[in-house]
């Protein structure tokens, strides 16, 4: 059966009666008098056939029917005014969220931006930052800049760039190091895999595990590279991330040997469909990159 349309009034009323658990309240809030409230509750009540509210001395109890209602139509409510906020200036600006690896994020994406923005005036961008862990449906993100294999259970992932490691410090203790075996009277700055070190010494030519010494941990590529900004060891980090410091001459790259662990991923849920905004947003990435030589 085909039910009628319901006046958008009388579900106004429900929504803000539920939400204050008072007509009077609702009533204040719609700038209507209560009895209009109350009658154009009773008049949706009488054209679903239930009974939403129960009347109480002194407010109103949801009923079984109310509670199922409500969350429906709050949500309805709020993508309506979401969208009507995006129309400004006789344009529609669609709004894309993206979270993104911080290194990534600082050492390569905002560099960038400003010609997203030129390019895609009507595009809103929100973006956040992670330290590569990241739950895309939780957070509500569109996309997610990742790094990793790029197999990740029930996401799509689009490769973007490689980001080799290799050894960064400061211009100081670059001029102490003549070779890789320097390094083992060094404090080794790396992050969360302990992979990393050893597998950069063995490319070396120092395949012995029991050569790599005790080493500072970080979550951050960032963090570790500030401690190595400020003099407190090597950092086995992308160069490619921190090429404004290499080229200020703040840090230096003293050996050319690199490792490649992974790439960094442009990754969506399988199950999200891509908006007009995150096909702009994947495009205008991708070719970045291949401009950018690095994809």
């Amino acid at each position: 059966m085909i039910r009628p349309q319901l006046p958008l009034n009388a579900l106004r009323a429900f929504e803000a009666s539920a939400r204050h658990l008072s007509f009077t309240r609702a009533a204040v809030e719609l700038c209507v008098t209560q009895a209009a409230v109350s009658h154009q509750v009773k008049s949706l009540e009488s054209q679903l056939g239930v009974t939403l509210f129960k009347r109480l001395p002194r407010g109103l109890m949801l009923t079984r029917e109310g509670e199922t209602l409500l969350p429906v139509l709050r949500e309805c409510f709020d993508r309506i005014a979401e969208t009507l906020e995006c129309f400004q200036g006789g344009h529609f600006r669609e709004v894309l969220t993206v979270g993104a690896v911080g290194t990534f994020a600082v050492g390569w994406l905002l560099p960038r931006l400003e010609d997203f923005r030129a390019k895609h005036p009507f595009i809103d961008l929100r973006l956040s930052t992670n330290n590569n862990r990241v739950d895309v449906a939780a957070e509500g993100l569109d996309y997610a800049i990742r790094f990793g294999a790029g197999a990740w259970h029930g996401i799509e992932a689009v490769r973007v760039i490689e980001a080799p490691l290799s050894v960064l410090c400061v211009p100081e203790i670059a001029r102490q190091l003549k070779s890789p075996t320097d390094l083992l009277r060094q404090t080794l700055l790396r992050s969360y895999r302990t992979d990393e070190w050893p597998e950069w010494f063995q490319v070396a030519g120092l395949s012995s595990p029991a050569a790599v010494p005790a080493s500072i941990v970080f979550d951050s590529s960032l963090a570790m590279m500030e401690a190595a900004l400020q003099g407190a060891g090597m950092a086995l980090a992308p160069p490619l991330m921190f090429s404004r410091q290499l080229a200020a001459g703040a840090i230096e790259q003293p050996f050319a040997i690199h490792i490649t662990t992974g790439s960094y991923w442009l990754t969506r849920l399988q199950s999200r469909a891509e908006t007009s905004a995150m096909t702009a947003f994947k495009g205008w990435l991708l070719q970045a990159a291949q401009v950018s030589g690095q994809i």
